[in-house]
């Protein structure tokens, strides 16, 4: 049997540990006696996910004399509403959970969010445990205590920072994530690269083809190094008052782009790719970049599987969008802009400077499209 990998979040009293191994959750008895869970247990989960996985779960916690609870959920972001919340708590309220009561988020993000979220605020709070069951929620969203819901006017407006007890990942539930969502977690794998370490960078760059095949040694390797980073930038900034902020790259118009779409027409990891390529080439517009380090990050994104293109919305439109996330300051958008590979810097946008760098991409891509069917045409195409 392969030892876990072990990643620690150093947070002083509130510090936890990331487990990372193979087959994990098949031998989850010992780590819950070790976090001395006792008395009741809820689960909360969605309906894909527990469709492979909860059984297991609540026979786990049976054998250690837990008295489990499933909650199951709608799946997807429009389940992430304070609604939803509530029901959560009803059922905590219903079985007469104590603070002593545990929580196991099992899933996704948005699970994670909401499970959290209700985790915080439940008798001003009770333990929980993070199990994520996607690429997205094991290499960013499961570690870091950001929990919460999104509000109709933008992603994540209402929550709070909730740090869980530990974090159990196990990289075999990736194999029944579907295809759409496994692409979408690349996202995040990418963005570690970009805002914190070239060297990664450059070894998702060479391995990319086998990543998106999911080959298990270079699935590990690139959760345990997200993981690395994230616990390293949230040991030295819990709640967002600097060096965190790092980790919005690609975020600032990728939530735009979500709350645009209503949470359906694009799910989280496909808007953060979007986000970083074009938060990229507007680095490169503003002078922080050159146009090398856009290239690098649009060929890495498009490997992947991922859009690179804006949605044809409107600059004003999708500025206003913007205007409603929690990055925002004195009226101002503060964005994430990369300098070069594994270095970012942190820096404000007025609403001018990026209506005309955004426009302006519209028209590059207006013209691109004419001048494709001008070759169609010249090929044989129809005029």
């Amino acid at each position: 049997m392969t030892l876990p990998s072990i990643v620690s979040v150093p947070l002083g009293e509130r510090s936890y540990k990331i487990l990372i191994q193979p087959g994990l959750l098949t031998r989850l008895g010992e780590r819950v006696s070790g976090l001395g869970v006792r008395g009741k247990a809820a689960v909360v989960t969605d309906r894909h996910v527990a469709r492979h996985y909860l059984d297991g779960i609540l026979r786990m916690l049976k054998k250690c004399s837990i008295d489990a609870v499933p909650v199951i959920l709608p799946p997807g972001e429009q389940s992430k509403t304070l609604s939803t919340v509530k029901r959560i708590l009803d059922v905590l309220a219903s079985h007469r959970f104590e603070r002593s009561s545990f929580l196991f988020a099992l899933g996704g993000g948005v699970v994670g969010d909401l499970a959290g979220f209700a985790a915080a605020i439940y008798q001003r709070g009770i333990p929980f445990v993070q199990i994520p069951t996607t690429l997205i929620a094991q290499s960013d969203s499961s570690v870091g205590g950001k929990t919460g819901v999104d509000h109709r006017l933008g992603k994540n407006l209402i929550g709070a920072f909730y740090q869980p007890k530990e974090v159990w990942i196990d990289p075999l539930t990736l194999r029944t994530l579907p295809r759409r969502e496994w692409v979408a977690g690349l996202a995040e794998v990418i963005k570690y690269g970009v805002i914190a370490d070239a060297e990664f960078f450059s070894f998702l760059e060479r391995e990319i083809s086998d990543l998106s095949k999911r080959q298990p040694d270079i699935i590990g390797a690139a959760v345990k190094r997200s993981c690395e980073i994230k616990a390293e930038v949230v040991g030295a900034d819990e709640r967002e008052s600097d060096r965190r902020r790092i980790l919005n790259y690609g975020h600032t118009i990728g939530h735009a782009l979500e709350t645009l779409g209503g949470y359906e027409s694009l799910v989280h990891g496909e808007a953060v790719g979007i986000g970083m390529v074009q938060e990229a080439d507007l680095a490169c517009f503003l002078g922080i970049c050159d146009r090398s380090v856009v290239s690098r990050i649009r060929d890495i994104v498009r490997c992947a599987g991922l859009r690179d293109r804006m949605p044809s919305w409107p600059s004003g439109k999708v500025w206003k969008a913007m205007l409603h996330d929690k990055k925002v300051s004195g009226g101002q958008v503060v964005g994430v802009w990369p300098e070069r590979i594994g270095r970012v810097r942190m820096m404000s946008i007025d609403e001018q400077t990026f209506c005309h760098w955004h426009m302006g991409t519209r028209e590059a891509d207006s013209r691109k499209r004419s001048s494709a069917r001008g070759r169609s045409m010249g090929k044989g195409g129809l005029p």
